[in-house]
């Protein structure tokens, strides 16, 4: 039995998606692993990764990150996966590769607070350059918005993305009036509703991640500040919007290369494959689950581009390499994933894209 399962693993090139099936970001898990699906499927149609059938392993990565940094391990050590892959918060991110570095390529799909550089690390998500900087530029100008109070769960992303928030609120004659971090997925919010309330800010930026979002927005419009201050959020998506409500995200702004929306070809091309393989009630198709879809494509387009999935040769290919996906063109430079950012505005259950900084 153990050699029949060796072959069978031998003849496929497996790919670890590590997606949260638990905690805060658990309410969009499903939508990853059902997209990996997809993705697996469409690489195969196009003949697999070097010359071998694409397999998906979920592994949740909504728990301790030390924990799903040893599950990883024992599956590079039995050589059950080839690569990794997955949206998961920064926290797994930095516990994940020191596992992984020199042994498999890990293509990490989330947006992040930037500066990974690491041997064999891939980052094809946004940054706070690209996303945070542009809105609140755009939203002075535009929407007015000087006086920020900036919310977050306490962990690396928002605490790095808090530093980029600082640097721009200088160059664009902005006001940071008040901060609160708040422990991941066990926040009371309606103390930072009435920080917020009490800062007299104009807007608020939001670092939270999925359920912790959620309850900020509902406790945000009991307060009654959604019809007058503004929120910004680089990290919403769509079942956070519909688990938030329509009357808890009025004046909410999000900032990201990908929403169901979006009227592109690759765009429609990947919910009209995403609807035809799982139905019209599966999870609904969102931004972090798109990013696992790139994932997968960015190991495939870079293992091609080398000829191997030699982390080393991935390294030495990887500037300049360009893919054409749903989110557009997204092209690898200096060790970032560049791409077009979209400013979108909650309009009920969906987004309404508004323009692209």
């Amino acid at each position: 039995m153990s050699a029949l399962l060796d072959r069978a693993r031998a003849s496929q090139w497996r790919v670890a998606m590590v997606v949260p099936l638990q905690g805060p970001a658990g309410l969009f898990g499903p939508s990853c692993e059902a997209v990996s699906e997809l993705a697996a499927r469409d690489l195969n149609s196009a003949g697999g990764v070097l010359g071998r059938e694409v397999g998906v392993q979920i592994v949740d990565g909504g728990g301790d990150p030390r924990q799903i940094a040893a599950e990883i391990r024992r599956l590079v050590a039995t050589r059950s996966i080839d690569a990794v892959s997955g949206w998961h918060i920064s926290s797994v991110r930095h516990a994940i590769a020191p596992v992984v570095t020199g042994r498999v390529p890990y293509a990490y799909t989330s947006l992040y607070e930037g500066g990974e550089s690491r041997s064999g690390v891939y980052c094809c998500g946004e940054t706070p350059a690209q996303q945070i900087g542009p809105a609140l530029k755009w939203l002075r100008e535009n929407v007015g918005t000087r006086r920020w109070f900036v919310v977050g769960d306490d962990y690396v992303w928002p605490r790095g993305s808090l530093g980029a928030i600082r640097m721009y609120a200088r160059e664009f004659d902005l006001q940071i009036v008040g901060e609160s971090f708040v422990d991941l997925g066990r926040a009371d919010m309606r103390h930072v509703v009435d920080a917020v309330a009490a800062s007299r800010c104009d807007g608020v930026v939001m670092l939270l991640v999925g359920q912790d979002a959620v309850e900020f927005n509902r406790a945000f419009a009991r307060r009654g500040l959604a019809d007058r201050v503004v929120r910004f959020s680089p990290l919403m998506e769509e079942n956070m919007l519909l688990a938030s409500g329509p009357a808890a995200t009025e004046n909410l702004y999000v900032a990201a290369s990908y929403f169901r929306s979006l009227a592109g070809a690759d765009a429609m091309d990947l919910l009209t494959g995403y609807v035809a393989m799982h139905g019209p009630h599966a999870p609904a198709l969102n931004n972090a689950a798109e990013s696992c879809y790139e994932g997968m494509n960015t190991l495939a387009g870079l293992v091609a581009r080398a000829g191997t999935a030699d982390t080393a040769a991935l390294d030495d290919v990887v500037d300049g390499a360009a893919f054409d996906g749903p989110r557009g063109t997204v092209e690898f430079r200096n060790g970032v994933a560049r791409q077009r950012i979209h400013l979108s505005i909650a309009d009920g259950v969906d987004f309404e894209v508004l323009t692209a900084l």
